[in-house]
């Protein structure tokens, strides 16, 4: 065969296999039902830092976390701490308290924030959670092949994003919410109690009825 010919073989060839590599390349990897694309759960810390003495916080500091918490829009979810360098218990009640009008109970231990607390002062620390899911959506597979028989890069975006969006309380995305293990008997069984102490219905017998016929 002419080396001519042989040359244009080979390049044909070579052009086949990189168009075939090209296409390969788009196709889906994972092969398992498990979406690669999963919530990420971040904590953010906001601060302030109030004068407190040995009753306590002065109204004027109250009335300013008071504040601090309605602009800070404090809600189910988020987690409230002090870092307090004497431990007053009165300090600490009165931030319960405040608190306590959104719903929300002191955390035990505050988080390691920036800066060091000033002697005379008190540090309220308000952690906050927010979940997403990073690299949705994701069409990065372009390829109409799949040899491998697997799922789509984009698979569990909407399922997972839309979890992450709607959640109350993105921490419980990581651990969930731990149960008391207690049984409440009386709700538990009320349904079934009610169940077995309704009266069977032909318990009072057959209705009598009147066969007589009439004129018309």
């Amino acid at each position: 065969m002419p080396k001519a010919i042989n040359r244009k073989l080979a390049g044909a060839i070579a052009l086949s296999l990189g168009l075939s590599l090209a296409a390969c390349g788009g196709m889906p990897e994972n092969r398992s039902l498990y979406s690669t694309k999963q919530p990420v759960v971040e904590r953010t810390n906001y601060v302030l830092d109030v004068q407190a003495n040995a009753g306590g916080l002065p109204i004027s500091e109250q009335q300013r976390l008071a504040e601090w918490f309605d602009v800070m829009d404090l809600r189910y979810g988020d987690r409230v701490a002090i870092d307090d360098p004497v431990a007053s218990g009165a300090t600490r009640e009165a931030v319960a308290q405040l608190a306590a009008r959104h719903g929300i109970l002191l955390s035990e231990g505050a988080p390691v924030t920036a800066g060091y607390v000033e002697t005379g002062k008190a540090r309220i620390v308000i952690t906050r959670s927010s979940a997403h899911v990073a690299g949705c959506p994701d069409w990065s597979a372009k390829s109409d092949m799949n040899y491998t028989n697997a799922t789509s890069p984009n698979y569990g975006c909407a399922v997972n994003g839309n979890m992450a969006a709607m959640i109350a309380n993105p921490e419980d995305l990581i651990s969930g919410q731990k149960g008391t293990g207690e049984t409440v008997v009386m709700s538990s069984s009320k349904a079934i109690n009610s169940y077995r102490e309704q009266a069977p219905t032909g318990e009072g017998g057959l209705t009598a009825s009147s066969t007589g016929t009439g004129g018309n």
